[in-house]
């Protein structure tokens, strides 16, 4: 099972983070189906790829540490495919994701670690 994660810290009004992160994950192809207050479950729509290549996405909102609209979120990006190669399909989407949480304009990336 491949699975790449990615811990961040933005600056962002709280209200606003859960249509931020929806809105990343619709851009690069994946569509919400499950949110609660503190966490997101995406998928990548099917049709494109074969099933085991699907990817699904969890965002993990570390609500009890807010301070000054610092907000610190994990992303958890995984499939079933087997990572035999570095740059598999997994790892793509995870580089998309990535791509797009620095692109956004409307928060101040504080902090990244990926791995």
């Amino acid at each position: 099972m491949a699975r790449y994660t990615c811990s961040i810290l933005v600056n962002t009004p709280v209200e606003q983070l859960h249509n931020l992160l929806s809105d990343i994950l619709h851009s690069c192809e994946f569509e919400v189906i499950y949110q609660a207050l503190d966490y997101i479950r995406a998928r990548e729509i099917p049709g494109k790829i074969i099933f085991s290549k699907l990817v699904s996405v969890d965002v993990f909102i570390d609500k009890a540490t807010i301070k000054n609209n610092q907000v610190s979120i994990t992303w958890v990006v995984k499939n079933d495919e087997l990572p035999l190669h570095q740059d598999n399909h997994c790892w793509q989407r995870f580089e998309q994701i990535q791509e797009a949480i620095y692109k956004n304009c409307q928060w101040d990336l504080v902090n990244c670690v990926a791995s």
